[in-house]
């Protein structure tokens, strides 16, 4: 099918999926021929979404790089601290391009407390399992995340998404934008550009103002970013 009849179909089925799911259950349906306003329904309101909003960072960033498997149970946190436990199941039109994405989160932070006071009351120490559960293998240390995902994120309106993949960006590289060199700033490029960045609209203007550069220089900075790739790819051909 097309992108649109896929899109069609799996609107009229968010609400009453959502209806059949235990509760607190949201059901997002993203249009991926509308970035950066993919929101296209939603039935629940676990994230406080609403039809045109962005996707998640996660989602922005499969994107980018092709990834278009399915992702079941996976945990992410609200910036409130509440638990869900998530699902994306993407979908491909006829031509392999990416159509859209079906995602369900379910408010679990009820049965994960319930499960902590169990395990206090039955093993009658800190309430640490010697069997952890996949939500508590996921969880978030300060150490950073020690399971196989990072938290997602799920923002409000396109400046919001913008703002946190930049800020991500400049965070990883560990050196404040006044002090930063030319390379640490194509590092920054780079890092926005996997994240699936420049996917949003007005993205180089958003990132010149963010490195102190301007809108040419972004672009000169992606062009040598792709030269590279580019480069290492046809070395890499060259040895095999």
């Amino acid at each position: 099918m097309d992108s649109e009849t896929i899109n069609t179909v799996l609107e009229l089925l968010v609400a009453p999926l959502q209806a059949a799911l235990p509760q607190p259950t949201e059901v997002v349906l993203h249009d991926l021929q509308r970035i950066p306003n993919t929101v296209r329904a939603i039935a629940g309101d676990v994230t406080r979404r609403r039809i045109g909003d962005p996707p998640t960072d996660k989602l922005l960033e499969r994107l980018a790089v092709g990834d278009y498997r399915h992702e079941i149970g996976y945990r992410s946190q609200l910036p409130d601290g509440r638990i869900l436990q998530s699902t994306t199941i993407i979908y491909t039109d006829r031509n392999g391009h990416a159509a859209a994405a079906l995602c369900l989160n379910a408010d679990v932070s009820a049965w994960v407390s319930l499960r902590s006071v169990m395990d206090r009351f039955v093993l009658g120490f800190d309430g640490t399992s010697a069997h952890p559960s996949s939500l508590d293998r996921d969880r978030p240390s300060p150490d950073g995340p020690r399971g196989t995902r990072d938290s997602e994120y799920f923002p409000h309106s396109v400046e919001e998404l913008s703002a946190r993949l930049v800020d991500a960006a400049i965070a990883s590289i560990g050196v404040p934008v006044i002090k930063m060199r030319k390379e640490q700033k194509i590092q920054v490029v780079a890092e926005l550009e996997r994240r699936g960045f420049f996917l949003v609209k007005q993205a180089a203007e958003s990132a010149a103002a963010a490195l102190s550069v301007t809108r040419f220089t972004i672009y000169n900075y992606l062009n040598q970013i792709s030269g590279t790739a580019e480069e290492t790819s046809d070395t890499a051909a060259e040895t095999a």
